[in-house]
């Protein structure tokens, strides 16, 4: 999605990235957090856990704004985000 616009202090502001993990055992495939996911971060794998339950699967890691609306979503307690550390440009730089 584009914006005709945009803020003024946009080169200021870093949006946070998180990396979402997803405890497959816990999941019973209910799909919230993909339904409701704003960033199209997740999606229902072809896999099965042990219970039979399809888990969802992570398809656009760097989408990821972590809002924490699937940790919140979810029934069971199966999916979490944390905050991914970016590594400053500079160092990223220097180790090529």
């Amino acid at each position: 999605m584009t914006h005709w616009r945009k803020p003024l202090d946009s080169d200021k502001i870093k949006v946070a990235h998180g990396d979402i993990h997803i405890i497959k055992e816990r999941c019973k495939g209910c799909g919230f957090c993909v339904e409701y996911c704003p960033r199209d971060v997740l999606e229902l794998s072809e896999e099965f856990n042990t219970k039979g339950y399809h888990p969802p699967a992570v398809v656009n890691d760097d989408a990821c704004v972590e809002c924490h609306l699937c940790e919140m979503l979810c029934p069971e307690f199966a999916i979490y985000v944390v905050l991914r550390e970016e590594i400053p440009e500079n160092v990223v730089a220097s180790r090529k």
